[in-house]
Order: C-alpha cells, then sequence, then structure tokens
C-alpha cells in the first residue's frame, strides 16, 4: 500500500507539472498551479498549514496525512446542555462549541464541567480530508456545572481563550502575546486556587495558538512559569488531564516552542532582551541567569529549568546539577547548585563528584562531528525535577521513573540522531527512597515517546544484579529527548473515571440548608404533636385539629425527602431495576406535597372568613372532618393521573444519577402538571388571601386608636409571619427557582420552607400564653403549685377588701 501510495503521489507531481507547463504555452492562458481551494491540500503535521500540493482538477482521492487547506477547522456550532444548579427538564443553556483545529478536542465557549473537574469536549476528525466534528450522542444530555466551591481558575482561563479565538484579546502582536501569557502566569499564582483536569486543557489550547505565531523569548519565563505551577499540580488531576492527551500535548507545545526561540546568546551577546529590560513583569519563581562571555544563558525554577549552551564560545557542551553546594557550582534561588561540563569531561570522575543529581554533555567528537554534518550550532538542555506531565494513561505500568528527567535538544539535527553516543548520569532515588514495589527486572535508563515509557536504543551501565543499590546511573544514547532512570515493577494507576474533584457550591449549600431545617422542622411538629397528646384542653379545639393534620402531611413529606427518598435509595432502585418502588415513592412523596397545600389552601379559607385570626372561630358541624376529606383525598387525583399516564416520569435519568440530583419524583410534564401547576394555583390564591387579611389589620390598627399600639404592632407582626410560613408564601420563592429566575430564590425557598414546623412551633406552643404555662405546670409544679396558692390569697384579699368596702356602704 505505501509502494502505490508513493507512485501514486508521483504520478500527481508529475501530471501537475506537465499540466502547468503546458498552460503557460497555451493560448488560454489557464493555469493550474493555482488551484481552487477546495483541491489545496496540507500536512497535518504543519500548524501553520502551507501548501504542499495540488491535486489535478478533475480527481479527488483522500490522502492520508493530508487535509484540505480550507477545511483545516471545525467552525463553531451551537450546543445545548444543563447546568447541576437547574432543573434538568426546563429550558437547556445554549452554548456553543469553540473553533477547533482538525485532530484536537474542543471545549465549549461558557465553562462546562464535569464533577472530576474535566471539560466536556468534542473532537474535530478528519473525514474525506475535511475537518468535521464527531457525532454528539454521547453529549446528547449533558449536565455540567458552572459555580462549585473549589477556588478554580477555570472560568477565567477560558475567558481568556474566548479573547483569543474570538479576536478580543490579540496574539499576532508581540505585546498582545506578551499580555496573555502574564496574564495566564497571574492566574496559575493566585492563592488557594485549585487546579483543574479543564484548567491543563485550555492552556494547551493557548499554548497552540501561540505555536501558531512567531517565537517571542520574553514569553519563555512565563511558560516555564505556567508549567512550572502545572508541575506542582495533585498528581490525580494530571492523570484524569491526560485522558484528553492534555499533559502530552502541553508538554510537546512547550518543548518545541522553547526549542524554536531565536538563539539567546551569542558569545558575550544577547540576542534577545529577557522581560526584565523590556519593562515586563518578572515571575518571582523563574531565575534568568547570563553568562554572555560562556555562551549560556537560562531560565530556572525548581521545577523545570531550561539552559541555552553556545559550544563555540567556551566548549561549554552540558551541565551537572547537584544538591549541594561547592567551591566549583553555581547556586540557583530554587535552590540547587549546578555547574557547565565541557566536552572533554571524564564520565568516571563525573561520576564520583558528591552530591550529583542529573548530568549530561555532548563529547567533544560528537559535537564536532554533528556540527560539521548538519551546521547546528546551539544546545538546549531542560532540567525536570520529576515525572509530573509525563503520564501514562495505561492501567498497569512495568516501571516508572526514579529520577529527574533530562531533555536534550540540538535545533537543526536532523531526526534527532546522533552518529556517536552521548552519556547520561542519573541520580538513583530508589537508592535515597527505597521502593518495596522496586525490582532489578526492568529496570534501566529510558526515554519518553509521549505515551510511554520506552529503553529501546538505550544503554545502561550497571549490573542488573545491583542497580538498584547503584547511586548514579550511567546511560547512553544515540538520539534526543526525554530521559529519566526507570525502576522496574508492579505498578497500577487508580481509575479516576468517576473521582469528584469538584462540587458545586450551590448544590452543597443547599442541601445543609435544607437538611438543618428539615431536622428542626420536625422537631417543632414533633413538640406540636406532644403539646396536643398531653394537654387535652388544647387539642380538642377545633383549630388545634387543623394544626395536627397540617402537621401530619408535612411530617409524612420530610420523613421521605430526608430518610427514605434519596439520591442514594433511588440510584439503589434504578440500578437494580425496581422501577415498580421507585415510582411508588415518587407518587407517595408528590402525594404528601399535595396533600400539604390542600391544608394550606383550607386555613387560608378558614382565615380569610376571620380576616384577622386563625385559630379560635366557631365553624360549622363537622366542618373538620368535610375539611379533611378534601385535604386527604383530593391530592390522589393529580397523583393517580402522573402514574397512569407517564409513570416513567418518576424515575431519575441516567445524568441525574450521576450528579447525585435524582430522586424518585415527576419530571417533565408531570412534575409541570402535576405539581407545579397545583401548587401555583394554591399559592397565588394564599397570596391574595395574606395580602387581604395584611390591609385588614392594618386598617383595623389604623381604626383602633383606644388600644395600645405597641402592642397591637406587635401582634400584626406575629400574624404576618404566621401567614407567611403557614400558607406556604415561601414557595413562592420554590416557583421562581423552577423558572430559573436565579439562584437566590433557591436560597431563600430552601430558607424558609423547610421551617415551616418549627415556626408553627413557635407560634402556637412557645408564644401561645396557655400552652407556655400548661408546660411549665407540667415541668415546674411546685412553682404551679405556688402560683395558685398566690393565686388564691389574692383572690382572698379582693374578696376581704370587697366585704368591708360593702359594709362602709351599708353604714
Amino acid at each position: 500500500m505505501n509502494v502505490v501510495l508513493i507512485v501514486t503521489l508521483i504520478v500527481f507531481a508529475t501530471v501537475v507539472q506537465v499540466i502547468t507547463h503546458s498552460g503557460e504555452n497555451s493560448d488560454s492562458g489557464e493555469r493550474f498551479d493555482k488551484c481552487p481551494d477546495e483541491r489545496m491540500i496540507c500536512r497535518l503535521g504543519d500548524r501553520s498549514y502551507t501548501p504542499v500540493n495540488c491535486l489535478p482538477k478533475q480527481k479527488t482521492v483522500d490522502i492520508p496525512g493530508f487535509v484540505y487547506c480550507n477545511h483545516t477547522h471545525c467552525e463553531p456550532e451551537v450546543f445545548e446542555h444543563d447546568y447541576i444548579v437547574r432543573n434538568h427538564d426546563q429550558t437547556p443553556h445554549t452554548n456553543k462549541w469553540k473553533r477547533t483545529r482538525v485532530g484536537e478536542a474542543a471545549t465549549l465557549h461558557d465553562v462546562c464541567l464535569l464533577r472530576n473537574g474535566l471539560p466536556v469536549t468534542r473532537k474535530c476528525q478528519l473525514k474525506a480530508m475535511r475537518a468535521q466534528w464527531e457525532p454528539i450522542d454521547q453529549w446528547s444530555k449533558v449536565v455540567c456545572m458552572r459555580t462549585f466551591r473549589q477556588h478554580s481558575i477555570s472560568v477565567e482561563l477560558n475567558n481568556l481563550h474566548d479573547d483569543i479565538l474570538e479576536g478580543r484579546r490579540l496574539t499576532n502582536s508581540t505585546q498582545g502575546r506578551r499580555s496573555t501569557t502574564a496574564m495566564m502566569r497571574s492566574m496559575f499564582h493566585q492563592r488557594q486556587r485549585t487546579v483543574l483536569p479543564a484548567d491543563i486543557h485550555v492552556t494547551d489550547q493557548v499554548f497552540g495558538v501561540l505555536m501558531d505565531q512567531p517565537k517571542d523569548g520574553a514569553l519563555g519565563a512565563d511558560l516555564i512559569s505556567i508549567c512550572h505551577e502545572i508541575m506542582s499540580t495533585d498528581a490525580n488531576v494530571l492523570q484524569l488531564s491526560a485522558t484528553l492527551n492534555a499533559t502530552n500535548s502541553l508538554l510537546n507545545k512547550f518543548e518545541n516552542y522553547m526549542d524554536a526561540l531565536p538563539h539567546f546568546v551569542r558569545c558575550g551577546q544577547t540576542m534577545v532582551q529577557p522581560a526584565s529590560e523590556e519593562g515586563e513583569s518578572v515571575d518571582a519563581d523563574v531565575e534568568t541567569v547570563k553568562f554572555l562571555n560562556f555562551g549560556v544563558q537560562a531560565l530556572i525554577s525548581s521545577n523545570l529549568s531550561v539552559f541555552y549552551l553556545d559550544p563555540s564560545c567556551r566548549n561549554i557542551t552540558g551541565l551537572a546539577i547537584y544538591s549541594a553546594a561547592s567551591a566549583d557550582r553555581q547556586h540557583s534561588n530554587s535552590g540547587f547548585w549546578y555547574r557547565f561540563l565541557y566536552g572533554n569531561e571524564s564520565v568516571n570522575k563525573l561520576k564520583q563528584e558528591s552530591n550529583l543529581e542529573a548530568a549530561t554533555f555532548v563529547p567533544q567528537q560528537l559535537w564536532d562531528n554533528i556540527k560539521t554534518a548538519s551546521g547546528v550550532s546551539i544546545m538546549i538542555l531542560k532540567i525536570y525535577a520529576h515525572d509530573a506531565l509525563f503520564v501514562e494513561t495505561s492501567e498497569q505500568r512495568s516501571r516508572r521513573p526514579r529520577s529527574k528527567v533530562l531533555s536534550i535538544s540540538i535545533p537543526g539535527l536532523a531526526d534527532g540522531k546522533l552518529p556517536q553516543a552521548l552519556p547520561l548520569l542519573l541520580r538513583n532515588e530508589n537508592q535515597r527512597h527505597p521502593d518495596a514495589r522496586a525490582s532489578e527486572t526492568g529496570s534501566g535508563c529510558g526515554y519518553w515517546n509521549y505515551q510511554t515509557w520506552l529503553t529501546d536504543g538505550i544503554t545502561t551501565d550497571a549490573d542488573t544484579t545491583d542497580i538498584l543499590r547503584d547511586p548514579i546511573i550511567v546511560c547512553q544514547t544515540r538520539h534526543l529527548t526525554q530521559f529519566s532512570f526507570l525502576v522496574g515493577g508492579s505498578y497500577r494507576i487508580n481509575d479516576l473515571g468517576d473521582e469528584v474533584l469538584v462540587s458545586p457550591i450551590n448544590e452543597r449549600v443547599l442541601d445543609i440548608i435544607s437538611i438543618v431545617g428539615c431536622a428542626l422542622s420536625l422537631f417543632g411538629v414533633l413538640g406540636i404533636f406532644v403539646t396536643a397528646a398531653l394537654f387535652k384542653s388544647w387539642r380538642s379545639q377545633a383549630s388545634t385539629k387543623v394544626l395536627l393534620h397540617l402537621c401530619l402531611a408535612m411530617t409524612l413529606q420530610m420523613v421521605l425527602f430526608v430518610f427514605i427518598n434519596t439520591d442514594d435509595l433511588s440510584e439503589q432502585l434504578v440500578v437494580h431495576g425496581d422501577t415498580v418502588r421507585c415510582i411508588l415513592l415518587g407518587a407517595t412523596l408528590q402525594y404528601s406535597i399535595l396533600v400539604l397545600f390542600c391544608w394550606m389552601l383550607i386555613i387560608a379559607f378558614l382565615q380569610f372568613q376571620r380576616y384577622v385570626t386563625v385559630i379560635g372561630i366557631e365553624r360549622p358541624k363537622h366542618y373538620i372532618l368535610k375539611a379533611a376529606l378534601v385535604a386527604w383525598l383530593l391530592p390522589l387525583l393529580p397523583t393517580l393521573l402522573v402514574a397512569c399516564i407517564d409513570p416513567n416520569s418518576y424515575v431519575p435519568t441516567k445524568e441525574q444519577l450521576d450528579t447525585d440530583t435524582g430522586i424518585c419524583y415527576p419530571s417533565g410534564y408531570g412534575l409541570t402538571f402535576g405539581v407545579v401547576l397545583p401548587i401555583t394555583l394554591i399559592v397565588v390564591a394564599n397570596l391574595v388571601i395574606f395580602v387581604y387579611v395584611f390591609y385588614s389589620i392594618s386598617h383595623s390598627l389604623s381604626q383602633s386608636i383606644h388600644r395600645s399600639e405597641r402592642k397591637m404592632v406587635y401582634k400584626q407582626i406575629r400574624l404576618s409571619i404566621l401567614l407567611f410560613f403557614l400558607l406556604g408564601l415561601t414557595w413562592i420563592f420554590g416557583i421562581f427557582a423552577f423558572m430559573q429566575a436565579g439562584v437566590a430564590f433557591s436560597y431563600l425557598f430552601c430558607l424558609t420552607a423547610t421551617m415551616q414546623g418549627f415556626v408553627l412551633f413557635i407560634y402556637f406552643v412557645l408564644l401561645d400564653e396557655f400552652n407556655r404555662k400548661a408546660w411549665l405546670g407540667l415541668l415546674c409544679p411546685t412553682r404551679r403549685k405556688m402560683n395558685v396558692q398566690k393565686r388564691t390569697t389574692e383572690l382572698q384579699s379582693m374578696t376581704t377588701t370587697s366585704s368591708n368596702f360593702s359594709g362602709r356602704s351599708v353604714h
């Protein structure tokens, strides 16, 4: 197949040359060296997409590794999804996929994160030599998070990327590029920020934009600072981001950008001014050092350092890193020491040096050979303090790095291959901190291929029987890439696919508020039931009977919601296929809520008859029984309708279960017409009654000039608060939250609706004079006896006084 493809390309090129030549001599003057855009093809690996071929006009074929030059990007496309703080079955959020080059994964314009911190992505794939979006069936019901408890830079970073793509932040100018990287650096330096997998993915995309622009040496410190912060990120975050190939892509772009920078130095002369000399801000974590007479300039941080070496100055072709000071070593602000190595260094002597961590150099003969053959003039060394950016995605690994990672590159060297071996010296961290799982089998130096660590083409100068006890490992390589000392063993990577790294702040806070409020309400309702059980005179009142029915419905609702119909139980029922039980639980919860609101409506009607007081009025005979039949039977109608017409609406969806927001409860039209509509009608009726009663109280207050105004105002306030909670007007906030009017209404609803039982307990038990004295007499009988005796004495004194007064009057 490869031979056929090569022959085909040769034939195409020949045909193009013939046609072009004949076109130049033809009378018509038609030329084919400038083909239509649809026929211009570009190589996929070329980020600049420079046309490399022009297909014959009369034929089109797919050529592997090529794309039509005017179809290199997937254009923005509208996409609808839901946020976790919203009702999943209501109006979805309209978002759009970002413009993305072929072969890369796009994110959404508005931040859309999953619970594990990964962004929702969509691949821009190559099909028929054109960039096309992959099918979105897998994302057809996406529920993601926008606001979460963690202090993350995800929103800021995503907005920066949007500004770049949409032209609000220019990167085609030097100032624009520098301000972009400076802003990213500031984001990653925020205190107490949490880096998420989505941040690493977006950072990789921004690095890709910078790769398409002219390389700027002043950006080097910013890029190192950003990678330095990412290398300090939690290992689980890096592992998750590797599932999108973000770590490999970021590492590759960083390496290529630093290698493509203009030569920093010539002997004694700086070619590119560092940021500090051009008025730009300098990162305190990245140290810029220059030894111009030696032909060396470096950007140093504790996690990542880059050294540019020009051997033509002082024959410096390598570098050694140390963990302690010595007279011939330079100190860095990052806490390590280093010295430059020459082409005639001795590997054996270097290995014996104390506190050596890592070293490499190009032998003089090797440098002379590649300089003569390829015309190279500079070499670049990158030292990674650990392997954080080198993330393998396989579940089982047979080796792991146990040293620093050395990256060696020589710009201009074809294929990075060397005619002679180049030595590497790496500190064996396993000898310093032994790993119980490590074994000699498979241990040795290896290189990174942007997927895993390999060992072919590298020799390790050590006896395999005691390699784990050798403090310095010496290796030889004939190609250039990233190298590390690998320890053999069995290393399993944890499956973090369902790891919860971020949690929505609103959901968490609202859950806590709801649980605390329901607990207080249950305590209040229990207090009302106990009071009614102990004091017959109070429970025999008609108003108390209405109150007890209301509390019974409220108890049923809260017990179902807090203890029985939970998201964990709902998930178990769905997973085990017990949908019938889930439907029963959902219908029972729906019924209990409707019963509660029916009693609220009945109380509102009774209140309307009296205008001012809720309790104490005489009613027609058996009106409690009639009210109870209406309140407990009427809600069966909408409940049975939903259960019969759309029983599956009670079963939570997979997306709801995945985000811990699903319980057995109506959804869709069942929720709208079976719950929201009747509740809305009752709440509106209660609101009208509340306004009317409040107006009546105010009017009575203005007319009652002979009463104490302070006492009347106090009574009015108490009654207003009671009616507000008792008549369910707090559910107005719930209706607005359902209509997506804002998260503030969700907070107001949870703060007020869950406290109904507790408010009723305070009003009817604690603030009621009869019940308060009854409880005091029950809890303190001695005090009650003294109060009775005191009251008897007062009555006797009043009787004696009255008799004396009557006697004097008679005389």
